[in-house]
C-alpha cells in the first residue's frame, strides 16, 4: 500500500497570504519544571522569578515564570507553521508582555500574516507576522511582531506584490505601564535582589559591562529549544543543516536572548521585569562552543504615569561571541558582526524607584 500524505512538510513562503490568521496547535501547560530547566539553562538570578517569598512581598501571587520563558513557549507555538521551513528569523518589533504568567497556566497562540516580500533571487521571501499568546481563560498575555526568511517550495512559483508593513521603532511609556502589574514595590528588597542600583542610579548613555561569559553547550542548547517545542529544522537536523551554508546547526536566536538577559543580572539586577522589546536583531549566527558575553546601554528613563514606585529603563543590550565587551562600539552605529557581536537588543525593563 503507497504511503499517504498525513504528514506535513510545513509552509513555504508562497503558502502564506496577507491577512491570513493561523491558529497554532499544542497548547502549553508550562510548570515549575519549566522553570527548573530555564534556570538550568541559563543560570538566570532575578529575584522575583526565583523566590514565591519575594514575589509574594511586593503582591504577586507567587513567582511568575520569568519573561523570557514565556516569549520562547509561544514563539515555539509558531514555528512548526511559520519557520519550519526558515532560513533565519531576522528580528522582532513591538513585543509587550501583557500579563504575568504562572506555573499551571496554560499557553496557546495565534499569529496574523501582516506582510510578504519576495527576494531577488526567487528562491525565499520574508514573511511578517503578528503573533499573541493566550492564557486559558483567553487573555493574551504577549504579542509581538517577527520577520522571518522562509524558502519557496517552488522558485518558479508566482508570489503577490510585497506588502511591507510599518512597524513601531519603540514601545510608548503608556504602554509599558500597562504592562507592569498592580504590586506594592515598597517591600522590595534590594539585599535579596542583589543590588542597591534602583531607577534614579541609572544615567542615560550610561554603559554597563556585564564582565561574566558563558559558553553554548550542545547539549544545552538542544535542550532549551527543545523546551519551547521549537522544531525548526536549522537548530536540529544535523544530517540536512550539515550539508547547508554553516555545516551545523545554529543556536536558536532566543538562547542567545535568554543568556544576554541572565548575564545583565551582573549591573541590572533590580530590573525585575521585562515590560516590552522594542526591536532585536539577530547579527550573526551562534553555534555550540560559543562563549556569549554582553553589555548594555542605557538608552532613555522614563517616569511611569500613575506610578511613583516604579520607572522604566529603555535599555541597548549587546550580545557578542568569544569576544568580551571590554571595548564597547559607537552608540550612534549598529553594532557589527565584524565585532563579535551576534544580538543587538532594544527593550524596557521595569525598577524600583
Amino acid at each position: 500500500m503507497p504511503p499517504t500524505a498525513k504528514s506535513t512538510t510545513g509552509n513555504y513562503f508562497e503558502d502564506f497570504r496577507v491577512g491570513m490568521v493561523i491558529r497554532h496547535a499544542t497548547p502549553r501547560t508550562v510548570t515549575l519544571g519549566d522553570a527548573s530547566v530555564y534556570q538550568a539553562c541559563y543560570g538566570n538570578r532575578f529575584a522575583v522569578q526565583s523566590s514565591d517569598a519575594m514575589a509574594c512581598s511586593i503582591g504577586y501571587p507567587r513567582a511568575p515564570l520569568d519573561d523570557m520563558l514565556v516569549f520562547h513557549v509561544v514563539f515555539g507555538k509558531t514555528v512548526p507553521d511559520l519557520s519550519l521551513n526558515a532560513i533565519a528569523n531576522l528580528g522582532y518589533a513591538d513585543v509587550r508582555f501583557l500579563e504575568p504568567v504562572y506555573p499551571g497556566d496554560t499557553l496557546s497562540a495565534t499569529t496574523d500574516i501582516i506582510g510578504l516580500r519576495e527576494n531577488s533571487n526567487k528562491e525565499s521571501g520574508v514573511v511578517y507576522v503578528r503573533s499573541t499568546g493566550h492564557n486559558q481563560r483567553g487573555e493574551a498575555v504577549l504579542t509581538f511582531a517577527r520577520w522571518v526568511m522562509v524558502r519557496k517550495r517552488d522558485q518558479a512559483a508566482i508570489v503577490a506584490e510585497a506588502v511591507v508593513p510599518a512597524l513601531p521603532s519603540h514601545v510608548a511609556a503608556a504602554a509599558i505601564c500597562k504592562a507592569v502589574p498592580p504590586i506594592d514595590i515598597r517591600a522590595y528588597d534590594r539585599t535579596l535582589a542583589g543590588s542597591s542600583f534602583v531607577w534614579g542610579d541609572y544615567q542615560v548613555g550610561e554603559r554597563i559591562d556585564h564582565i561574566d561569559g558563558m559558553t553554548i553547550e550542545e547539549a544545552e542548547h538542544q535542550l532549551a529549544t527543545r523546551l519551547y517545542q521549537n522544531t525548526a529544522k536549522v537548530h536540529f537536523n544535523q544530517h540536512t543543516e550539515g550539508q547547508g551554508r554553516f555545516k551545523r546547526r545554529l543556536v536558536y536566536g532566543g538562547v542567545v536572548i535568554s543568556l544576554a538577559r541572565a548575564l545583565s543580572f551582573n549591573g541590572l539586577a533590580n530590573a525585575f521585569h521585562v515590560a516590552a522589546i522594542n526591536a532585536g536583531r539577530h547579527a550573526a549566527p551562534a553555534f555550540a562552543g560559543d562563549t556569549v558575553y554582553a553589555w548594555s546601554e542605557v538608552l532613555e528613563r522614563e517616569a511611569l504615569p500613575g506610578r511613583s514606585d516604579i520607572g522604566a529603563l529603555r535599555l541597548r543590550t549587546v550580545a557578542t561571541k568569544n569576544v568580551n565587551c571590554s571595548s564597547f562600539p559607537s552608540p550612534s552605529e549598529p553594532a557589527s558582526p565584524t565585532e563579535g557581536v551576534i544580538l543587538d537588543l532594544d527593550y524596557w525593563v521595569a525598577m524600583p524607584r
